[in-house]
């Protein structure tokens, strides 16, 4: 132990020691470093329960307790097993651990593994398999119910509830989740599944895309072939005969949790790959009502959460992998804690507590950390029958591990409030009873009671309506719609009418559209119009003669609209309707356009999670250095797939902001993106022109593919691995004769240059390396390198801000100033300075975490390593002796 270690410890030693000279007794225990690691309230204990990597027992993603109160969990590409789990305060906390044999022979050929998810109810053991039949699993992906029909404690008989086709791996099915009433399943499946037949559709089957923007598939080939609605959630009874469908529209949301009065959340994830892109969504708590939708479509066609025909988000967490939710209901913690929400993300391992409070007919939500750690890829978290808290890390085979989590303190005086149906707003309520109109075919009274709300101030409120009178036969309800005056009803029924009428209906939708002053609108209004001209013109086409001319003057008149969001809707429906102004006024706006500040703004900042996990914190520090503007992306896109209104003039403007954008830095696939919008534009162009406008636009910085810029400095060739320092250290015997050109590519490749100067050259924000190898030894530069937390200068620390919230900010404290910190946090990008007033911190400490991420050298081999480590301690001078 050193002696910061030390006395980072000395306050327990002295408490030792006191506890020991006045007779006291202390409860010890055993240093564990997948504990210590750990952030968690005060109050609470949390225990390493067991480790089933070490015990070939695979990467466990799902766990259930059956009957009696013992844990059944499965591994993502392996088996079932069952565990007897110590009670609390047990002198041993490792659990008897069985893999289950499953199946009437009941031998070690198991006919069931590789399941996402496990849940019991019903005396039986439901299994989630996702997975192709294979020697060893036979069971294709699809929900079973396994029984024990003997008695013998096995699960001797398979039942085939139901197989799904489209595509398995992580995007396929997840979690089953028992009903509040304890008579039903939810199952919850991402987008790569179809939706299958069912007995009844809460959201009617006549989903599409809905979107003019030009369609772009994802570049890298993502769920290029999976179209709509998405990810589904669907009620089942127990024996899995009757299917209904509750809510669609998700990428890939794992889990689902019910609250006190049966509402349903859901945390859905983004695409990492779109970051950067004004399509881009960050991960969400999403409200899962009746009939909703949520608007994931393959590519840049995902909906924007404004889009009226589908319902936002009730909290965006940020970027992220989302797993588990769970509802604290069941749990012996603070009051809270038993309200509360939990959700798990597994990229950068924090599990968020939330407590969803009643506003209008949704929820707002008050979030906070509950656990976080580095690494902690968290899977699956249930709460036991003895009301601790269970979670699990692992998945893609990554080492894994189950802890148990519980309250210390005393609840005796806890008043347990419990939310009640009668005491939800009024817009609940209202929103409920409209609900029933989603179920159990149409219904007399159902029109008359919904539409007076299709005009509420309520969204959550308007949708429901407008998915009612869905429900209800179009004849009659479509003269209705093409007749109605207030123009927030008129918009919902339009839309319900392009969805459930015929091309015959055309100009008269159109014409109804056409009715308002829309100058005269407020902005959310003009909103919904253009939405539904756009979801018309999607499905029933473009009219011809005088009505489109009609309907470009009378959108061309308020374009552009005093917001992006309306710019966007206006602008990709005038390029469809190829409205003679639209791409002049599009190529203006492509030229001044600035992004929304607070767009979709985020309850965990991105550059707060660069230090959370190395791979994907590299990613958001390179972006973050260099975002690109969303905005004007858009009306790029826009642009793209414009097919009148170019000129030389035009054109020019167009390809010269293309070249430019391929400075920014996005997701993997920004590039890719940014080059089919080059490619769509340049389809338009006079064939004499094309050599001169590709170069012009970029061509010459692009791979083959279009979804990569040109490198011209060497990069690693790999295959690279995690290095140790015992791994490499046998390396520095053998540095003589290397390649400078080689170490010094490594070293930019490695990104060293951007936060380390050498020779006067490169960043700031750790020490200059040119006299390192004078230093230090070559193991002290590897250990350095490999583990750079193990020893962290104060010259060059990083601060942990923990604020009111309990929240935390990391970053390097720059300077103090008029009750403000600036903080520095992204590497990359060391001048861009995060404002912090001093009054919403509760306290700091230095962090134990450098600003240096490790990993940056795993992309290298042996040969490269050498070279990297050869240039590190010649300082950079081509006449170094490893040189020679």
């Amino acid at each position: 132990m050193n002696y910061k270690q030390a006395f980072k410890h000395f306050p327990l030693l002295l408490l030792s020691a006191l506890l020991v000279a006045c007779g006291g007794q202390q409860e010890t225990r055993e240093p564990n470093p997948k504990v210590d690691k750990l952030k968690f309230p005060s109050g609470f204990e949390v225990e390493h329960l067991y480790s089933p990597g070490e015990n070939d027992q695979g990467s466990w993603v799902g766990m259930t307790f059956d009957d009696k109160g013992r844990m059944i969990t499965s591994d993502q590409y392996g088996a079932i097993y069952r565990l007897e789990v110590p009670a609390i305060g047990s002198d041993s906390l490792t659990p008897k651990v069985e893999k289950l044999k499953i199946g009437p022979n009941g031998d070690e050929k198991l006919g069931m593994g590789f399941a996402q998810a496990v849940t019991y109810a019903f005396n039986s053991l439901y299994v989630m398999v996702n997975h192709n039949p294979n020697d060893q699993f036979d069971k294709a992906t699809g929900l079973y119910r396994l029984k024990d029909t003997n008695g013998d404690d096995q699960f001797d008989e398979v039942i085939e509830v139901r197989t799904f086709t489209g595509g398995q791996g992580e995007h396929g099915p997840h979690s089953i989740v028992i009903s509040p009433d304890g008579k039903s399943l939810y199952i919850v499946v991402g987008n790569h599944i179809d939706v299958p037949e069912m007995d009844h559709y809460r959201i009617p089957r006549v989903w599409e895309d809905d979107n003019l923007l030009p369609e772009i598939k994802d570049p890298r080939g993502h769920a290029n072939n999976r179209g709509a609605p998405g990810g589904w959630i669907a009620k089942i009874d127990p024996e899995g005969k009757h299917w209904e469908l509750i809510s669609v529209g998700f990428r890939n949301e794992f889990d689902i949790a019910f609250n006190e009065v049966g509402d349903i959340f859901t945390y859905d994830s983004d695409m990492e790959w779109d970051f950067g892109m004004p399509w881009y969504r960050p991960t969400r708590i999403n409200h899962v009502t009746s009939g909703s939708e949520f608007g994931w479509r393959t590519g840049n066609q995902k909906w924007s959460p404004d889009y009226t025909d589908n319902l936002p988000a009730i909290l965006n967490i940020g970027q992220g992998s989302p797993t588990n939710v769970v509802s604290g209901a069941n749990s012996k913690f603070p009051e809270k804690y038993r309200r509360s929400i939990f959700a798990f993300d597994w990229s950068f391992g924090i599990i968020y507590a939330m407590q969803m409070i009643p506003e209008g007919g949704t929820y707002t939500v008050k979030a906070e950390e509950f656990i976080s750690g580095s690494p902690l890829p968290l899977t699956d978290g249930i709460f036991g029958p003895d009301g601790a808290f269970y979670f699990a890390t692992g998945g893609r085979r990554l080492e894994s591990d189950l802890y148990r989590v519980y309250y210390t303190g005393d609840l005796s005086k806890e008043q347990k409030q419990v939310l009640k149906v009668e005491d939800l707003p009024e817009e609940h309520k209202i929103r409920r009873k409209l609900e029933e109109f989603h179920v159990g075919g149409p219904k007399a009274g159902a029109i008359e009671a919904a539409w007076p709300h299709l005009s509420h101030a309520d969204r959550f409120v308007q949708y429901a309506a407008r998915i009612a009178v869905e429900h209800q036969p179009v004849s009659q309800w479509q003269a209705k719609a093409l007749a109605e005056e207030n123009p927030r009803a008129l918009a919902q029924a339009i839309i319900a009418l392009a969805r459930h009428g015929s091309k015959s209906q055309l100009n008269g939708m159109l014409e109804a559209l056409m009715r308002p002053d829309f100058g005269s609108l407020k902005e959310e209004d003009q909103m919904n119009l253009s939405r539904a001209f756009e979801v018309v013109l999607f499905r029933h086409g473009i009219p011809t003669g005088a009505l489109r001319n009609q309907v470009i003057t009378y959108l061309d008149d308020h374009f552009p609209g005093s917001t992006n969001r309306l710019n966007r809707v206006m602008g990709k429906v005038l390029v469809k309707l190829e409205a003679p102004s639209a791409v002049p006024k599009l190529l203006a706006l492509l030229e001044t356009a600035e992004d929304d500040p607070n767009y979709q703004k985020t309850f965990t900042a991105s550059s707060d999670l660069i230090m959370r996990n190395p791979q994907y914190g590299l990613d958001i520090a390179g972006m973050l250095a260099a975002v690109p503007p969303a905005q004007q992306t858009y009306y790029a896109t826009i642009l793209g797939g414009a097919k009148a209104g170019w000129n030389d003039q035009n054109y020019e403007k167009y390809f010269t902001w293309i070249d430019n954008a391929f400075q920014y830095k996005g997701g993997r696939s920004y590039v890719g993106f940014i080059d089919r919008a080059r490619k769509m534009a340049l389809a338009t162009v006079p064939k004499d022109k094309f050599d001169h406008y590709n170069k012009m636009s970029g061509a010459e910085r692009l791979t083959g593919t279009g979804n990569d810029l040109q490198v011209a400095a060497v990069q690693p060739e790999g295959p690279g691995r995690r290095w140790t320092v015992e791994e490499a250290e046998p390396l520095m015997e053998q540095l003589a004769g290397r390649d400078f050109e080689k170490g010094h590519a490594m070293y930019q490749a490695t990104l060293c240059q951007s936060c380390h100067a050498m020779r006067g050259e490169g960043g700031a924000v750790g020490p200059d390396l040119t006299q390192l190898g004078t230093r230090f030894s070559p193991r002290d530069i590897l250990d350095a390198t490999i583990n750079p937390s193990a020893e962290i200068s104060d010259q060059y620390e990083a601060t942990v801000f923990v604020m009111n919230d309990e929240s935390t900010v990391v970053g390097r404290l720059i300077t103090e100033e008029n009750g403000v910190y600036h903080v520095s946090q992204n590497p990359f990008a060391p001048n861009d300075l995060r404002e912090i007033p001093k009054s919403q911190v509760k306290s700091t400490k230095v962090s134990e975490v450098s600003v240096m991420l490790p990993g940056l050298i795993n992309r290298l081999n042996e040969e490269e390593l050498k070279d990297l480590m050869a240039y590190l301690i010649s300082g950079g001078n081509p006449e170094h002796e490893v040189f020679q």
